[in-house]
């Protein structure tokens, strides 16, 4: 890989990394808080419904926080018939399509939830937890967004100068189909 793909690369890895790893804060967090709500609600008869909301927001934490190592490690959700027949110039090309519908779709949304914050922020929504605007929660759309977008952007540009991008699939992972046909 060539130095120039390398950094936007290792770029791409450290933003996905740092967001990955708060995504599993978030998750070991809403495990804990669940299992602190169901203690508290069967055991102790002291239900805390704050908690479930606050679960509910650790989980769009957690997805939007994971979405930018998913892509990195091309471990999304795709469908890759047509780019596993392709070989060569036309493999890459549709790989630099798909990275770049990623970064597109990652930009709307980011445009979309500044908008959205903006005027949560402006009309000062709260949530039925006192105290907590609604703003804080919807910010976690454009932050999760921002990242998808650099990482998918750097697999672009990876692609874009004639390289392979980290974890680019090669086909010869896939389970056999009888073990998927067994549910193993």
């Amino acid at each position: 890989m060539s130095p120039a793909a390398r950094a936007v690369s290792a770029v791409a890895a450290a933003v996905s990394r740092a967001a990955a790893a708060l995504g599993a804060v978030a998750t070991a967090l809403c495990l804990v808080l669940v299992t602190v709500s169901v203690v508290a609600r069967y055991l102790a008869g002291l239900p805390q419904p704050w908690i479930d909301k606050t679960a509910g927001w650790l989980v769009v934490a957690l997805v939007l926080l994971a979405a930018p190592e998913a892509q990195r490690r091309f471990e999304h959700i795709g469908v890759d018939v047509l780019t596993n027949a392709l070989r060569g110039h036309a493999a890459r090309g549709a790989r630099l399509v798909s990275t770049l519908s990623v970064a597109l779709v990652a930009g709307i949304l980011l445009h979309a939830g500044l908008e959205t914050v903006a005027f949560s922020r402006m009309i000062g929504v709260m949530t039925e937890i006192d105290g907590v605007p609604v703003w804080w929660i919807q910010a976690l759309l454009p932050l999760g967004a921002a990242l998808l977008m650099v990482v998918a952007l750097a697999q672009s540009v990876v692609l874009a100068l004639g390289q392979e991008p980290d974890y680019l699939p090669d086909g010869a992972e896939e389970l056999p189909r009888d073990t998927l046909a067994r549910g193993e």
